[in-house]
C-alpha cells in the first residue's frame, strides 16, 4: 500500500511538471509539508510560477484551491468570513470566507499590514474559525501556500514571528538558469495557456484519500533516540551561533523531526536517519532564526549559518 502511495506522489510530480518548468524542489517540498500536515511559505520575486506551482498541485491532488490576493486594505473577515445580516430572515449568518478550502493559496502575503496576515493563525495551528463565539472546523486536509515577495521589494511588511513559526518550510524559488527559461518561452510558444491547465495535460493521479491515507502511514515512521537527539542539537546550535539574536525554539525542532519523517517515508524508509535531518534542515529552519543587525549588515545568509551548524553538530554513528 505505501509502496503504491509513493508511486502515485511520484506521479504528481510528472503531472505538475506538465505545467510548471525547473521547480522540483518546490514541488517535493509541497508535497512534504502536506504529509507532515504542515505549510508553505514560497518567496520568491514575481514571475517564478509560485502561483501556477500551488494551482497545478492542487489539481494532480483533487483538492480545492482558492486564493486571496493580499493587498494593503485587506480585512480578516475577508479571510475567515464574516457575519452577515440576512433580510429575508432577519438573523445574522456566518459566510464563510476562502479560508474554507483544502489549499488556500495566500499571494504576496507581505503586501497586508501584519493584523490581517494574524487573521490566518487560528486556522493554521488549529484547522479551525473562530467567529461570533462559533467554533468552526477546517476541510481535511488544509495546507496554507503563502507567496512573498523577498523583503526587501517596495510595500512589503514582514510576517509575525509568531506566524512565520506555523510555516513547516520556507522555500526558495530562484530565478531559472538560461535553459529552464527557454523551455517555459517554448512551451508558451506552442500556445500554453497557465489559466487552461486541463489544456496543458495536468490529471489529477492521487485523491484527498489516498493522501489521507499517506499522511498516516507518515506518523508510524520511526526516529530512534540517537537521531531525535541529533535533532535537539542542531536547533540548540544555532541558538549559540554568534551571528544569531534569536535561534530555533523547540516548535522549529518539532518541525523539523516531522518534515524529515515525511521525507524519509517519500524515500521508502520506516525510520529517520541523520541524512533526513539535514537535508530537511534548511526549508524547515531557515525562517525561524533572526539575525544579529550587525550580521544583517555584513551580509550574513542564514542558509550559510544553518550550513555552519550541520558542519558542527556531530552526527549520531
Amino acid at each position: 500500500m505505501s509502496d503504491d502511495l509513493r508511486q502515485r506522489l511520484s506521479d504528481v510530480r510528472t503531472e505538475v511538471g506538465k505545467a510548471v518548468v525547473g521547480q522540483d524542489g518546490a514541488v517535493t517540498g509541497l508535497i512534504v509539508a502536506l504529509l507532515a500536515r504542515g505549510h508553505v511559505l514560497l518567496e520568491g520575486v514575481p514571475g517564478v510560477a509560485k502561483t501556477l506551482l500551488v494551482r497545478s498541485l492542487s489539481a494532480a491532488l483533487q483538492l480545492d484551491t482558492k486564493r486571496v490576493q493580499f493587498t494593503p486594505d485587506l480585512m480578516p473577515g475577508d479571510v475567515t468570513g464574516s457575519m452577515i445580516y440576512e433580510g429575508s430572515t432577519g438573523r445574522f449568518v456566518f459566510r464563510e470566507g476562502p479560508v474554507f478550502t483544502n489549499i488556500l493559496l495566500a499571494d504576496e502575503i507581505n503586501r497586508t499590514p501584519p493584523k490581517t496576515q494574524s487573521a490566518l493563525l487560528e486556522a493554521m495551528e488549529e484547522r479551525q474559525v473562530s467567529v461570533d463565539g462559533q467554533t468552526l472546523k477546517l476541510p481535511s486536509p488544509f495546507l496554507v501556500a503563502a507567496t512573498q515577495n523577498p523583503i526587501e521589494y517596495e510595500g512589503t511588511y514582514t510576517l509575525p514571528e509568531a506566524q512565520l513559526d506555523r510555516f513547516l518550510l520556507k522555500l526558495v524559488l530562484d530565478l531559472p538558469p538560461r535553459d529552464t527559461e527557454f523551455e517555459v518561452l517554448r512551451r508558451h510558444s506552442e500556445g500554453f495557456d497557465p489559466r487552461d491547465l486541463g489544456a496543458a495535460g495536468v490529471r489529477p493521479v492521487l485523491s484527498p484519500g489516498e493522501l489521507e491515507a499517506a499522511q498516516r502511514a507518515v506518523t508510524a515512521v520511526r526516529a530512534s533516540d540517537d537521531v531525535l537527539g541529533y535533532a535537539v542539537d542542531v536547533a540548540r546550535a544555532t541558538r549559540a551561533a554568534p551571528s544569531v539574536r534569536l535561534g530555533v525554539s523547540p516548535r522549529g525542532a518539532v518541525a523539523l523531526l516531522n518534515a524529515a519523517k515525511a521525507w524519509a517515508w517519500l524515500q521508502g524508509f520506516d525510520s529517520v536517519t541523520p541524512d533526513h535531518i539535514q537535508e530537511m534542515t534548511l526549508p524547515v529552519l531557515r525562517h525561524r532564526l533572526q539575525l544579529r543587525p550587525e550580521a544583517e549588515l555584513e551580509g550574513v545568509s542564514v542558509d550559510a549559518i544553518l550550513r555552519s551548524v550541520l558542519a558542527q553538530v556531530q552526527v549520531p554513528i
